[in-house]
């Protein structure tokens, strides 16, 4: 189960309020992400092993 506390906001967001990020929530065997700006939508999970080549995919030019 995800909990308010469950979600870590990225440490790269913007300025103000910090609210143009993604947050992720690690859930021992699958990794979930949600939009920041809209928290009540659909949220995505990898698992857990597949998140670090998902983020390093995301990084390639």
């Amino acid at each position: 189960m995800i909990t308010p506390t469950s979600w870590k906001k990225s440490s790269f967001s913007g300025g103000g309020e910090g609210n143009d990020c993604v947050e992720v929530a690690d859930l021992d065997t699958r990794i979930a992400v949600r939009d920041s700006k809209a928290p009540d939508r659909a949220t995505l999970t990898f698992p857990a092993a597949a998140f670090a080549p998902f983020i390093e995919a995301l990084k390639r030019p």
